[in-house]
């Protein structure tokens, strides 16, 4: 439970998210220690070719990073089925960790509703969610269950990790730009307009008490070729 293997990746995120992670770790390392976050050395722990490219979710994240001991914590604030991250990684002194998710087309990006459907789960969601809108002081009205949820739930995962367990945990999105396999963004720009769209729609468009925590990093797939 919690431990996916996954087949190598021929497109979209899943290709790319794959060799970025083990064969340009210097590459990715660089945009994040060169950010405006202050990362030490990284320690990659998923998704490995040794590990069969395993991505992990509930429990199983925690464990990756060395943190099993807070499982019971987790299950207080999210039900089974969380995350699934598709990279994970933390400092080599184990006091840093980084929760990764990757995107390679807008389709991808704009994620349909959670998909629970036990009245316990629902509400354990929403609470998690309404936690950390009001923690974030979202102004917006809009149903964080819905449009756009996975990018809440991550960012739900953010706020449990630093203000729940107090972990200097950090939220790294990747967009990959150029992908034709997919019919991805071929630039930069259009991801921003989307991810501005998105954020003015979830009322976090401004700074915020997370902002300082979350990165993200365009990677024009060429340099992965």
């Amino acid at each position: 439970m919690g431990t996916f293997p996954q087949k190598l990746g021929k497109k979209g995120s899943l290709k790319w998210i794959q060799i970025l992670v083990n064969q340009h770790q210097y590459l990715l390392n660089s945009l994040i220690q060169s950010s405006k976050l202050e990362i030490g050395n990284i320690e990659w722990v998923s998704p490995l070719a040794k590990d069969k490219y395993a991505e992990y979710r509930d429990k199983t994240f925690l464990k990756q990073l060395g943190l099993v001991d807070y499982t019971s914590d987790l299950k207080d604030f999210w039900p089974n089925h969380g995350p699934q991250w598709d990279a994970l990684a933390k400092t080599t002194d184990k006091r840093q960790y980084l929760l990764v998710e990757a995107k390679a087309n807008i389709p991808e990006f704009v994620s349909p509703p959670t998909s629970a459907k036990a009245v316990n789960s629902i509400e354990k969601i929403n609470m998690a969610l309404c936690r950390t809108k009001n923690f974030i002081a979202s102004k917006s009205k809009s149903d964080w269950s819905q449009y756009f949820y996975q990018y809440c739930n991550r960012l739900a995962h953010l706020f449990f990790m630093r203000k729940v367990l107090k972990k200097d945990a950090y939220l790294i999105f990747i967009y990959f730009v150029g992908d034709h396999t997919v019919k991805g963004p071929m630039t930069q720009g259009e991801w921003e307009s989307a991810i501005k769209v998105m954020k003015q729609y979830l009322g976090i468009d401004k700074k915020h008490k997370l902002s300082k925590f979350i990165l993200n990093v365009f990677i024009d797939v060429k340099s992965l070729n």
